[in-house]
């Protein structure tokens, strides 16, 4: 991998992490229309940690809030109804589905699931649950309403991410809008759930950059600071863009793109795997 390609797919993660649409697959299918090689799940997880970094600043005191909170809850039973010291349980437990999933289907995850057949379905099947969620949910809930219950149930969608073309932020952003919650509140909480999640996955698949059949190391870096760089202005453009408009932009673009990759698929244009 090139320079060049290293900032294309840095830029391509940065926009693509928070939006609904699915970081993971646009990683596959934009190499694979440029005719690049695959850069390989390793390189996928390790250049989040990018765009987490951009996360943690953002939400900053959000972060420092929820976690000094929930550690003084643990012998202040007074602080334990708090929002805050909620929120640490509620994103730690929502964090557990996926993390199991993921090491139980981890050979899965890095390599069948990696079809671009099964991606282009992906992306239009969860397409039309985000709209379903759209036309369902009663978007009223702030994110300080938030219940174990939730908070379970959005870690339970978060899960469904491990399929690439779910999209990790779609899928919790889906959870939270069947939930009754708005659109800006399911996003916050979907970004805050992501946190140790992506992180741990990254750590998990650092040993193997610069490693033998590993992705680079000089790369892997430069995609990084990229996907930083451009995921920290995503998150401020999508919390605005929510507060104000419904998800359709993403529900449209989600099934086009799909129908696009398995035009490209039926004509060969382009291969699967």
């Amino acid at each position: 991998m090139d320079a060049l390609q290293a900032i294309v797919l840095g830029v391509v993660q940065g926009l693509t992490e928070f939006l609904p649409i699915s970081s993971s697959a646009h990683l596959l299918i934009v190499p694979r229309l440029l005719g690049w090689s695959d850069p390989g799940a390793a390189f996928t997880a390790v250049i989040q940690l990018g765009t987490m970094l951009a996360v943690v600043i953002y939400f900053w005191r959000d972060i420092t809030r929820i976690l000094w909170t929930w550690l003084r809850s643990l012998w202040t039973p007074a602080l334990r109804g708090e929002t805050d010291a909620r929120m640490g349980w509620y994103i730690g437990l929502g964090t557990v589905p996926l993390g199991v999933l993921g090491l139980v289907f981890k050979d899965a995850i890095e390599g069948p699931a990696r079809n671009l057949w099964l991606n282009a379905a992906v992306l239009i099947a969860f397409g039309l649950v985000l709209l379903l969620a759209e036309q369902v949910g009663r978007q009223r809930a702030p994110i300080d309403r938030l219940t174990l219950r939730d908070g379970l149930i959005i870690g339970g969608f978060q899960a469904l991410a491990l399929v690439p073309g779910a999209s990790r932020s779609g899928s919790t952003i889906t959870g939270g809008l069947f939930l009754g919650f708005t659109r800006e509140a399911a996003a916050r909480y979907s970004f805050l759930l992501s946190i140790p999640a992506v992180v741990l996955s990254g750590l998990f698949e650092l040993r193997d950059v610069g490693a033998g059949g590993g992705p680079d190391l000089l790369p892997t870096a430069v995609a990084t600071l990229v996907s930083f760089a451009v995921g920290y202005a995503s998150i401020a453009w999508l919390l605005r863009y929510l507060a104000r408009h419904s998800t359709m932009v993403f529900v449209t673009y989600r099934v086009f793109a799909g129908a696009f990759l398995l035009t490209l698929l039926s004509l060969g244009v382009i291969t699967a795997q």
